[in-house]
């Protein structure tokens, strides 16, 4: 009888707070059969939606994490409006303090400027964050005049604060979509305001924001998306109407800035993309629904979430490559046909001789991104790296030790009349314009790729030995074709040993000077990175034309970034533990300092709640699956820690876990995406736990405990920040192990540099 008034009040209203009103107590098993059993067998309205077998309406949503049975605790507009007053009044005080450049501004305000003087450059990261930055200080004044040239230097009377300010609105609104989005999944105000709390006050979150940085950025949109994500889950009761379609659209478009800001957006995008196929996999088993409705959600999520935002993410790069029109110290990076579409580049409207010629002064660039040209110089390989001879390098920039003179193997040649041009299949000697050297190999293995030979200079004046002669081959030409200069791919064969010319990509360390190491590969197969084209040709025997081309040109990532020895950078152990923040700025006493750490408090609760969810988790479980006699509220804290927390533990670990597999350099921050999703997981489970006083203690004591466990979590978060604030906001004086610091005795760890 008990199950029959379930179903009426179910299907009434839709909405099971009547079964909490009627104090009806079933087990897991009732509950979630009730009204599953009803339903399935209505298909009348997908505008009600239709509940999936465990008693959630999956098919009008991407539903990853259901919740059939929970009441709404709605939001309150005071306390959301405090929340963001709180956040921004945090992110924005003292936002233009230190008056000088602070860590990783050097670089992202410089290439803010770039954007502003339409200036090329190269970077790992997409260009979305930095075309941002850019246009922040253009609508706010600033004329991209600054030099960014090294920490330390003073903004003067440049206009800086637009770029800060807006990386720190941006930062401001990471509390409040926090707050919804742990709203939205659990229905709890406390549970919410625990997670912006937690987010509001902590030092770290606040240091990050407040500087010319993409972090705020790259975070603004990884948690947007998630936002937009859930609301779009709880659209399932209206399947295509105008709001489904908004919050679809808007995750996509979230998505698309997360990855346009730096390629960490893929996790985001890999927590969507499970989310989506979780939810499809519930349509599919929805019997109520047909194949045409099926295929119309899948084909909308499609559009939604894979061509919209990929479509944008290209749009990105399009506009990245029109607005940057002007030569810059990124030139080098990338091919010299789009060298030519450059303002003020060397290449633009050049005119030069069209094909290769004995006797020519040359530039040889290779074809791989970031391969480099090559290069030489006086210095010497060490001690041990192979044979001790003049060094031969790719490296990134134009410069005048790219040049090289080609020779006949065996003759020079005569300087009058026309010179003879250089034919596919021909041997050449090429010798380095600066030292006199010849480009040389030999069996001697390479510095850094030991299956490869060692490149050297060697011999002086044009005097050497077989060791310096090279055939050159036109990649898909026959004997006889010519070499053209900037179109044509050539690759050069050792004769000697018959291997082939090659840039590994791999940095060499500081005897190197930290350039590329270039090789001769034992394996002839075409590569990139065995392919070379001529760029800069100088003959004035031969007659110059104009050259012209174009050439689509994407970043490869940043897996190439390497800890150099000067560098401070941390391992993925050290961040949920806040083992060791990073210097912002300033080292000594007499230096306005910023360290970015985290509030050790408001972390140590993340890293305490990462482990009591697993054990919470497992105990509501079993819980359930024993169909132990529970009350409605204690199966709905059941349903929402294992689903919902169970979406934030997925996303914590899709956002913290690969870093381990990464051979790129790892800095401290590189843990704050991660740590978003700790603090929503921190804010349900300690919710969940304070409201489970009533299992130790009976009313109306345990109601009380649960509010001074709630006033005891807010005063340390609360005083901690009143005690760590100096980290974000700035100190001068002296350091924190000498008497008067600001920071004196809240050194708890020694890894801590303030």
């Amino acid at each position: 009888m008990a199950k029959e008034e379930c179903i009426t009040q179910w299907n009434k209203t839709g909405d099971t707070s009547t079964l909490r009103n009627r104090k009806i107590f079933l087990t897991s098993e009732k509950t979630l059969q009730a009204p599953s059993t009803s339903l399935s067998k209505d298909k009348r309205s997908h505008t009600a939606g239709h509940l999936s077998e465990d008693g959630t309406q999956s098919s009008n949503g991407a539903q990853f994490s259901t919740r059939g049975n929970l009441s709404k605790d709605p939001p309150s507009r005071v306390l959301l409006m405090l929340l963001v007053g709180l956040s921004f009044s945090t992110r924005l005080y003292k936002i233009t303090e230190p008056p000088h450049v602070c860590w990783d501004e050097t670089h992202f305000g410089k290439m803010g400027s770039y954007y502003i003087n339409r200036t090329f450059f190269f970077d790992v990261h997409p260009p979305l964050g930095k075309m941002l930055i850019g246009l922040a200080g253009y609508m706010t004044g600033y004329d991209g005049s600054f030099p960014f040239i090294k920490p330390g230097d003073k903004y003067e009377h440049h206009n800086y604060w637009g770029m800060r300010g807006f990386c720190a609105v941006l930062g401001s609104c990471l509390p409040i979509f926090a707050y919804l989005i742990v709203l939205e999944l659990s229905q709890s105000q406390t549970a919410a305001l625990i997670t912006a709390t937690l987010l509001i006050f902590d030092t770290g979150s606040i240091t990050i924001s407040q500087y010319i940085l993409l972090d705020p950025i790259l975070l603004f949109f990884i948690m947007a998306a998630v936002l937009s994500m859930v609301k779009f889950n709880q659209q399932r009761y209206r399947p295509f109407a105008a709001s489904w379609w908004l919050w679809l659209v808007l995750t996509g478009v979230n998505l698309a800035g997360a990855l346009g800001v730096k390629f960490v957006g893929l996790f985001v995008i890999l927590l969507v993309g499970l989310n989506t196929v979780w939810d499809l996999w519930r349509i599919l088993g929805d019997l109520s629904l047909s194949l045409v409705e099926i295929a119309k959600h899948f084909l909308a999520r499609v559009v939604g979430l894979i061509l919209f935002p990929l479509f944008l993410y290209v749009t990105i790069f399009a506009i990245h490559f029109v607005v940057l029109n002007k030569s810059g110290p990124g030139d080098g990076f990338f091919s010299s046909a789009f060298q030519s579409r450059l303002i003020g580049n060397n290449l633009h409207n050049a005119s030069m001789p069209e094909y290769l010629a004995f006797g020519s002064t040359i530039t040889i660039k290779n074809l791989r991104i970031a391969g480099g040209y090559l290069h030489s110089h006086w210095h010497l390989y060490p001690e041990g790296v192979g044979s001790k001879q003049q060094q031969v390098t790719a490296y990134l920039h134009k410069d005048y030790n790219n040049f090289w003179l080609v020779h006949r193997p065996d003759e020079n040649e005569s300087q009058s009349g026309t010179p003879d041009l250089v034919r596919h299949g021909e041997i050449i000697r090429l010798e380095h314009v600066e030292t006199t050297r010849n480009l040389h190999s030999h069996l001697h293995e390479a510095p850094l790729t030991k299956k490869h030979f060692q490149v050297t200079g060697y011999g002086i004046n044009g005097t050497g030995d077989k060791n310096d002669l090279w055939q050159v081959e036109v990649c898909g030409g026959r004997k006889g074709d010519l070499v053209k200069v900037l179109r044509s791919k050539v690759r050069f064969l050792h004769r000697a040993t018959g291997c082939v010319l090659y840039s590994s990509g791999k940095t060499l360390p500081k005897w190197g000077w930290e350039q590329v190491e270039v090789t001769c590969s034992p394996y002839l197969k075409e590569t990139p990175s065995s392919q070379w084209n001529i760029e800069d040709h100088i003959n004035p025997r031969l007659p110059n034309i104009n050259l012209t081309g174009v050439h689509i040109v994407m970043i490869r990532g940043n897996s190439g970034l390497k800890p150099k020895d000067s560098e401070m950078n941390s391992k993925p152990w050290h961040w949920p533990v806040n083992y060791q923040g990073l210097r912002f700025s300033g080292v000594n006493d007499t230096e306005y300092r910023v360290y970015l750490l985290g509030n050790p408090v408001v972390w140590w609760i993340h890293l305490a709640s990462l482990g009591l969810y697993p054990i919470m988790a497992a105990v509501a479980a079993i819980a359930l699956k024993r169909g132990f006699s529970l009350s409605q509220k204690r199966i709905e804290h059941s349903h929402v820690l294992m689903r919902e927390g169970g979406l934030l533990l997925l996303a914590w670990l899709l956002h913290y876990a690969p870093f381990y597999m990464m051979g790129r350099i790892l800095y401290y921050h590189h843990y704050f995406p991660a740590m978003l999703f700790s603090s929503m997981l921190t804010g349900i489970t300690f919710d969940i736990l304070l409201k489970s006083t009533d299992l130790l203690i009976r009313r109306p004591y345990c109601d009380w405990l649960q509010r001074l466990g709630q006033m005891v979590l807010l005063f340390s978060i609360l005083y901690s920040f009143y005690l760590f604030h100096p980290l974000s906001y700035g100190m001068k004086g002296p350091l924190a192990h000498e008497p008067g610091s600001a920071m004196a005795g809240l050194k708890w760890m020694d890894s801590w540099e303030f």
